[in-house]
């Protein structure tokens, strides 16, 4: 069986979006939903929307949450979009306190209102649309041929904040600098969805593939 990523389908997120878009800069993609498939395959990328307590309790339900976590640690890459990131830490604050899988020491909060930009002008809740994203080299293959400080684009309320700031692989101004990339050994995860965001996101994605192997490339 050849190599491919898996992009894991629990009912959540953009998931032919994120799929066509590895596709279109040549990764072998597989949009799997069981436990083997993850194991089989040679990286993983999780997106997401919506709360991360139904996101959390849906994973578990299909037995994917454990397997996840299973896959991260025995090393493979894996890409984690938007919830997909923000699951990583170790708990939200989103609808009460919920845990999440502790890979990433800290916790998802909202922004807090009323959130204004450097002229006084107050910013909406949802943070949505296209923002920059200030780079740290901690992470600098999955940066190839990305200027810093690209825009990308963003939707969400609820960001996570690391207890280790040297895990921050990007930052984004929004009322507040908060984390919006992180990086920890194989782990890579975004807070804003490449998949939407055009030239830069794709040159991403490429650059995920290319992390993980030219085996996952081809037809």
């Amino acid at each position: 069986m050849s190599a491919f990523v898996a992009v894991v389908d629990y009912g959540r997120g953009n998931l032919r979006s994120v799929s066509k878009a590895l596709e279109a800069v040549g990764v072998k993609v597989r949009v799997v939903q069981s436990p083997q498939e993850i194991e089989a395959a040679a990286a993983l990328v999780v997106p997401g929307q919506g709360a991360f307590d139904d996101c959390i309790a849906t994973l578990e339900k299909l037995r994917l949450l454990s397997a996840i976590q299973e896959s991260i640690l025995s090393g493979k890459p894996y890409l984690g979009i938007c919830i997909g990131l923000q699951i990583l830490y170790t708990e939200s604050e989103e609808h009460g306190i919920h845990r999440g899988l502790d890979l990433i020491p800290g916790r998802v909060v909202r922004f807090h209102e009323p959130l204004k930009d450097e002229s006084g002008n107050r910013l909406k809740i949802p943070h949505m649309g296209w923002n920059q994203v200030s780079q740290e080299s901690i992470h600098a293959p999955l940066w190839k041929d990305i200027p810093d400080n690209s825009y990308f684009y963003f939707v969400h309320s609820y960001f996570g904040v690391p207890e280790q700031q040297d895990l921050t692989a990007g930052w984004t101004e929004y009322g507040i600098p908060f984390a919006s990339a992180i990086s920890h050994d194989n782990l890579f995860a975004v807070q804003f969805h490449p998949e939407k965001s055009q030239k830069v996101g794709l040159t991403l994605l490429r650059n995920f593939g290319m992390w993980v192997g030219k085996e996952v490339f081809g037809p």
